[in-house]
């Protein structure tokens, strides 16, 4: 009998593009529960006897260190009553699954206890009120930013790991950049050096937040410095946020990487807000001397913003006259995009009036009210949200795509064009620009607030009885005098 092969191939083709045409495609954000049982928050916990440290204790040996911590941003993540609202919020709309994937950053120790079950402080230990504490981050023994649904860093990507079990007990072993010394620890903890401490992926799980189901990347900061100029020098997150404001601006300027000794546990950033409302906390306390430790991360977080960009202006004329007003906005310094973070809810913008030689306003934009509100012709620099409706959408647990994203890339710059027409006896033009920026819209700081867990009275805490005008700060201001002719 003979045999066909080729015919036997032919006729088998059909079926295998039947099934081909009818197989079910695999998920593109593909969930491993074995590996993160916290999920949606993305930790691996490597559990033994060996409990989390609280700062306090740490700070018995690390003053230095544990005095640059207190009051920092990562100090007050957990307590921070903005993210107290939006946490309870979310919640309240989303259901309880969401609140892990939020406190796996703000109280990662907090989390893999099992202690926090949802929004609110009472009966929290001081270690899962401790926020983003020295052990923490000290704890993290490796990240599995490769294997989460995005296959990207997100949401708490990290492996944190406070101590091993061996025949004599429980043993902690915390781990840092640099090769310890043979005292290290003093017999109290196990110290082992760990090159991801000196990598910008101990940082990049936290500070890349993706949608807790869609998994779309709502802050993207980790990204945003990996695809630009800084990371391309080796300049990491810990090169200008773990140091002071003078050694900020050379590692921006210069690409210099700082030294040993110039790093700081500050941990310091745009968030001025949130030492505004711990300062005024610290002081209905009468803790003086808190206070004025936050007070002065909060003037360095506003010197860090007024660092950050430069702004130039010029003329634009047609047929000799001058029909527009150029703003050029630079990044010149964030190895980030300006703003990131939640860059639906940042606000910077530009405040811009033009007046003649008489003082008459011949264009103005972006001042806000009486009531702290931007008027719509404000223009912004930061992104629209939207949700699986594709329609505007302004909280996180909504949002799953940007339908206008307009940041500032590292070294780059946007510019923005004004109309003006002048009277023919005008002679010059005075032009003020300022770039001005604030953490959120004052309406949804207000929405924020009024939705803080009942355990945290804000008047009893910070003395707030009411919403205050969030303060805003002036990154840049530029004044030129412009010809109206050429």
């Amino acid at each position: 009998m003979k045999k066909y092969p080729f015919l036997l191939l032919v006729c088998a083709l059909p079926l295998l593009t039947l099934g081909l045409a009818f197989a079910e495609p695999p998920p593109v954000f593909d969930v491993d529960h074995d590996l993160y049982p916290l999920y949606p928050s993305l930790i691996s916990y490597q559990k033994s006897g060996a409990e989390f440290t609280p700062p306090e204790v740490c700070g018995e040996c690390h003053s230095k260190q544990y005095e640059e911590w207190t009051g920092s941003v990562h100090a007050l993540a957990f307590k921070d009553p903005v993210y107290q609202g939006e946490l309870n919020l979310a919640v309240k709309k989303a259901g309880h699954e969401i609140s892990r994937q939020c406190e796996g950053c703000h109280t990662p120790a907090g989390v893999v206890t099992g202690e926090i079950k949802g929004p609110g402080l009472k009966g929290l230990s001081d270690m899962a009120m401790a926020g983003v504490s020295c052990d923490v981050c000290h704890s993290i023994v490796g990240t599995t930013h490769w294997q989460t649904p995005s296959h990207e860093p997100e949401n708490g990507s990290f492996i944190i790991r406070p101590g091993v079990d061996t025949a004599e007990g429980a043993q902690l072993v915390k781990r840092g950049p640099f090769t310890p010394s043979e005292e290290c620890g003093m017999g109290f903890h196990e110290c082992e050096e760990s090159s991801l401490h000196l990598q910008a992926d101990l940082c990049a799980g936290c500070h890349q937040v993706y949608h807790y189901e869609s998994h779309f990347p709502l802050e993207a900061t980790y990204l945003e410095w990996k695809h630009g100029p800084y990371a391309q020098r080796t300049i990491l997150c810990q090169d200008c946020h773990m140091v002071d404001i003078d050694t900020f601006m050379k590692t921006a300027d210069e690409f210099r990487k700082p030294q040993r000794g110039e790093y700081r546990h500050y941990f310091n950033g745009a968030n001025y807000l949130l030492y505004y409302l711990a300062a005024g906390s610290a002081k209905k306390a009468g803790d003086e001397e808190l206070a004025a430790n936050i007070m002065n991360k909060y003037e360095m977080a506003v010197k860090r913003l007024q660092a950050a960009a430069d702004m130039e202006i010029s003329p634009v004329y047609k047929d000799g006259e001058l029909a527009e007003i150029k703003v050029r906005v630079q990044n010149i310094r964030a190895g980030h995009n300006l703003p990131t973070s939640l860059t639906n809810i940042r606000q910077m913008w530009l405040e811009i009036s033009a007046k003649d030689d008489q003082g008459n306003i011949l264009m103005s934009s972006g001042a806000i009210d009486a009531d702290g509100h931007l008027p719509e012709n404000a223009r912004l620099f930061n992104s629209d949200g939207m949700g699986d409706d594709f329609h505007f959408a302004v909280d996180p647990w909504v949002i799953t795509a940007f339908s206008r994203h307009d940041t500032i890339p590292p070294k780059g710059y946007k510019d923005v064009y004004y109309g003006l027409s002048c009277k023919p006896e005008t002679n010059k033009i005075m032009v003020e620009a300022k770039l001005r920026y604030r953490q959120a819209d004052q309406k949804i700081a207000e929405k924020l607030l009024a939705n803080v867990p009942k355990d945290i009275d804000l008047e009893a805490v910070y003395g707030l009885t009411e919403v205050p005008t969030l303060p805003v700060v002036d990154m840049v201001v530029k004044e030129v005098s412009l010809n109206p002719s050429k």
